[in-house]
């Protein structure tokens, strides 16, 4: 299983989908291919952290 090229939903970059991540996504029972690369995955879980009062600190 070669490592894909995806273009990202977001920013519209290309990211590898790498072997490694192909076989994890398949031993988690995951039938869709991620849409957004790393940085945009990152960025959206931070803002949903922020949101949902995850990094309260006070």
């Amino acid at each position: 299983m070669p490592d894909r090229m995806i273009t990202c939903k977001d920013c519209g970059a290309e990211f590898a989908f790498t072997e490694g991540e192909q076989e994890f996504y398949k031993e988690k029972g995951f039938e869709n291919d991620p849409v957004r690369c790393p940085d945009c995955r990152r960025a959206r879980k931070n803002a949903r952290r922020q949101n949902n009062g995850y990094d309260n600190r006070y």
